[in-house]
């Protein structure tokens, strides 16, 4: 079983999660030679709006939520960035997490900045017209600073199609007009792309390809351990085991499940939950941090931040490490990692997949054409790996590690964009 962090501390790991990436950008806009000036505009969002929704809850009480929208930057064109429903969502981490947005948007190079919302709530305690009222009321509170040429929102953490289509309808009824544009992650029926589900999983399993093949690896046989078992999760083990690999741990919020010879992932994807988890129906299972020390070839933290620290950083056995989660290794861990030659693929580059479906989405939108899976598919393969090989040739030949070469790569299309809009 996994302990439960306090208020406190988690509250804490989202400051350090600000503090953690201004730091980064600091050092990488350093590197490439901008001025503080560019740091000063680009270490938060230029815009934070916090919003009060009341929702009639079913039992006809009206409970008020606490709602953020973050727009980090909008030099390169509208910030975009998802919305997740959770009951630790803070200030910090929309700002962090929308900073991270426009990263991943310059190292794929789309024509956003980013941006992300939340609300404080848990979905799985909440009925589905309960949920439906609160996405709606949340697009309301939020409608002046969105849209398809202002902020696009997506699907993140407890959200999903279904809640996309909810926000989708609802602006359309306050702008009067039908706006696909307006958000993606939709339902395929109102809009949204083929591949939008997965693509997530799909950019991971790209540069774990990649990565695989930089240090001689071969995918079939490769031992894969998973942390995680939501949509990026499930998704990802699913790939990996089609692709040969033999995924010997995968995690939940409840605990773990290992077998050195590879799990049966498809017998447990049928009997995962709709919040992900499936560790429950077994008794053999072993804790989360006992998963991220297990001798295996390949790591992908797939869950929440701060998972791989300072404590536990000597103790991981992986050849290398790829973050589909948001802030899983510490700065203190990717130094100790990098130190000890494991390979890590940075989160804002290696989770870039979903961003970049959804940028596909919107162009669908907005020329009322749309493409097969196979079109997607091949689009998102291109775009991955030349962003994986942009990013391993400039950590090789700068001598840093991959993560200070993503923000390097995601910053300067941002920083230029503001020079020569004369802000700075």
């Amino acid at each position: 079983m996994v302990a439960q962090k306090g208020t406190e501390n988690i509250n804490n790991d989202k400051h350090d999660l600000l503090k953690s990436t201004q730091i980064i950008i600091h050092e990488a806009l350093e590197k490439l030679g901008y001025s503080d000036e560019v740091y000063e505009l680009l270490k938060e969002p230029l815009r934070m709006l916090t919003v009060k929704i009341p929702v009639r809850m079913d039992d006809g009480t009206t409970k008020v939520f606490t709602g953020y929208r973050a727009q980090h930057n909008d030099a390169v064109g509208p910030t975009k960035g998802g919305v997740r429903f959770h009951p630790d969502v803070t200030e910090d981490e929309v700002k962090a997490l929308s900073v991270w947005m426009s990263l991943k948007c310059g190292i794929v190079d789309l024509p956003y900045g980013g941006g992300k919302g939340g609300i404080v709530c848990d979905p799985r305690t909440m009925s589905f017209r309960e949920l439906e009222r609160l996405s709606r009321e949340y697009v309301r509170a939020i409608s002046q600073i969105v849209g398809p040429t202002k902020d696009i929102p997506a699907p993140d953490v407890f959200t999903n199609s279904q809640i996309m289509a909810w926000m989708y309808d609802e602006y359309s009824r306050l702008d009067a007009f039908n706006s696909p544009g307006f958000i993606t992650g939709k339902p395929l029926v109102l809009g949204g792309s083929h591949g939008r589900d997965s693509a997530t999983a799909k950019g991971v399993t790209i540069c774990i390809r990649e990565a695989a093949k930089k240090r001689g690896i071969q995918l079939e046989g490769a031992r894969v351990v998973v942390q995680g078992f939501g949509n990026a999760g499930g998704f990802l083990s699913k790939f990996m085991h089609d692709s040969g690999a033999k995924v010997i741990g995968i995690s939940d919020a409840y605990g773990a499940l290992y077998d050195p010879n590879g799990l049966d992932i498809d017998y447990l994807l049928d009997r995962r939950d709709s919040f992900g988890t499936v560790t429950k129906l077994f008794k053999n299972t072993i804790s989360n941090k006992e998963l991220l020390e297990l001798d295996c070839d390949i790591l992908v933290p797939a869950a929440i931040g701060n998972q791989i620290r300072e404590d536990n950083a000597h103790n991981i056995k992986a050849n290398i490490v790829v973050e589909a989660a948001n802030g899983p290794t510490t700065l203190e861990a990717t130094k100790i990692l990098t130190e000890r030659g494991i390979l890590l693929v940075p989160d804002v580059l290696a989770s870039a997949g979903g961003v970049t479906v959804s940028y596909f989405e919107w162009v669908q939108n907005n020329q009322g054409y749309y493409w097969s899976e196979e079109e997607v598919a091949e689009k998102l393969e291109k775009i991955m790996v030349n962003a994986f090989e942009n990013i391993y040739k400039i950590a090789t030949t700068r001598k840093v590690d991959m993560r200070l070469a993503a923000y390097m790569v995601g910053v300067r299309k941002m920083a230029e964009a503001c020079r020569f809009r004369g802000w700075v």
